[in-house]
């Protein structure tokens, strides 16, 4: 963290050299302020010494940086307030082995932030780091009280990843034979008999008919599914314009089924007009702020993410349309996807649906591993390690153990598994362009001092790795995410692939 004593502080905030008075004030000589207050706790214990940061965006300035009491409690005095331009601060805590989430009752926002802007460009690391902050618009003599902090450690994960269906094993250790993750409800999907069916396991709601829709460009999809209410495509509900929206790339892949094929449902699920054709997503491929001309699309015959620059080009593809809005609560809670950028009304970074993401999400051990703080799984963390076909793989991750791969947490065989489908497409961030780089870079503040290691060592890039998921369409080939873009796409099993090695909290 950057060292700034008072003097710094000061110089940065004025050194644009222009008036900090507000118009209307009755002593124009002496500069406005404000004052934030919070606290920063550990499942309501107070953390002391977490560091708390005031970074002011209209100038790219670290203007105040303070550190919490015995009782978690931190104070931002004299935060400058006035100007033509009103301050716009984001503010953010950090304290080594925990990630935080940011909490405001009013007077502010949460949202995610780019701040890549901190760092030492090196052709990596300036391709996008993105913090979880409380923005704060700055008005004189305003104060801002409950800007709180939750901490994680992985421990108190956020959520929890459900099973992904698969149900016959191909070789000891594979997903069926793990079947790790939440378990299903005995009956999924309720019919309720108003054009709508509600799923137990998430809580969300969807169209009952799958093809009311016609297939149609993605700002369409958007438009048409915003519009949708009832009285239209077999809807009784009492919903309204609004209510309804696009499905996000984490939404729709919650309805896959990995046992299954063409459509890659629930066997005996209600919906009707279900194809197997490409489904459009609301989440966009993130491509800097300025967006992308693509979004994720789902093929329903297999559950195949769907990037091939041709079929997933929001301009001119016309791919087919479900809908999608909250209801009761599930088994579980869905995270978000991590897009943050709204590219058209109704989409993924307008609505930012999910649960929120930590900042700084995972947490170096020190010892060969990585927690993430947001699902509490244990990763490995040389990501280079394991090279093998794909039951060859499978095999060596289960007598995976302390002292290999740069291990030395005392795990023993068969505390390891390879991840599920669902496991592994949980490490994705679809606010980054690309993965590989992400995790595989060294964060350097401008100052030269170290940000944040690599979280992964050695992640290879324009490579796949395996899950332990087999695609039911055809078992000769499992499922993989590209490295890069963290798509979900099937590869022989003879093929060589990479492992990223997974376990829960707590040695097993």
């Amino acid at each position: 963290m950057l060292k700034l004593t008072l003097s710094m502080i000061v110089a940065a905030s004025f050194a644009c050299g222009k008036s900090q008075d507000t118009p209307g004030l009755t002593n124009p000589g002496v500069p406005p302020v404000a004052t934030v207050s919070g606290t920063v706790t550990f499942e309501g214990t107070p953390i002391a010494g977490a560091t708390v940061t005031a970074f002011l965006t209209n100038t790219n300035t670290f203007t105040q940086v303070v550190t919490t009491d015995a009782e978690g409690h931190f104070s931002l005095a004299n935060l400058p307030a006035g100007s033509h331009v009103p301050p716009d601060y984001h503010l953010w805590v950090n304290k080594p082995g925990y990630a935080f989430r940011p909490t405001v009752a009013g007077g502010a926002t949460v949202t995610r932030a780019d701040q890549t802007g901190q760092f030492l460009g090196n052709g990596v690391t300036d391709t996008g780091i993105y913090f979880t902050v409380i923005d704060y618009l700055a008005s004189p003599g305003r104060t801002l009280s409950g800007a709180d902090f939750d901490a994680f450690d992985g421990s108190n994960p956020l959520v929890h990843v459900a099973r992904t269906g698969q149900q016959t094993s191909y070789v000891p250790g594979d997903d069926a034979s793990e079947q790790a993750g939440v378990s299903w409800p005995a009956t999924r999907f309720l019919d309720r008999g108003d054009g709508t069916v509600s799923d137990g396991l998430t809580g969300l709601v969807w169209l009952k008919t799958a093809g009311c829709f016609a297939p149609t460009v993605w700002e369409s999809a958007l438009a048409d599914v915003n519009a949708l209410a009832s009285g239209s495509c077999g809807l009784s509900d009492g919903s309204g314009a609004g209510q309804w929206r696009l499905p996000n790339l984490n939404e729709l892949a919650s309805l896959l089924d990995a046992s299954s094929s063409a459509p890659a449902l629930p066997s005996g699920h209600p919906f009707t007009d279900v194809s197997g054709a490409v489904y459009w997503t609301s989440t966009s491929y993130f491509g800097g702020e300025a967006g992308s001309p693509y979004a994720f699309a789902v093929r329903l015959a297999d559950g195949r993410y769907v990037n091939d620059g041709v079929l997933n080009e929001k301009a001119a593809s016309a791919n087919a349309v479900w809908a999608v809005r909250d209801g009761g609560l599930g088994q579980l809670a869905l995270q978000a996807t991590g897009q943050y950028v709204p590219f058209a009304g109704g989409d993924d970074g307008s609505l930012k649906a999910g649960v929120a993401l930590t900042f700084p999400r995972f947490i170096d051990r020190g010892d060969g591993t990585v927690v993430d703080t947001v699902t509490g799984f244990v990763w490995l963390k040389q990501a280079d390690c394991i090279h093998l076909s794909w039951e060859a793989a499978v095999a060596a991750v289960k007598v995976l153990e302390s002292g290999q791969c740069g291990l030395t947490d005392g795990s023993a065989a068969g505390s390891w598994r390879m991840p599920n489908r669902n496991e592994m497409e949980s490490l994705s961030d679809r606010a980054l362009s690309n993965h590989t780089d992400f995790f595989d870079a060294t964060f350097v503040y401008l100052d030269h001092s170290l940000f944040q290691s690599p979280i992964f060592a050695n992640l290879v890039g324009s490579q796949y790795y395996w899950t332990s998921t087999t695609d039911a369409a055809d078992p000769s080939e499992a499922w993989s995410v590209y490295s890069c873009d963290f798509g979900m796409y099937d590869v022989p099993k003879s093929s060589e692939g990479y492992t990223l090695a997974v376990r829960s909290g707590g040695l097993q």
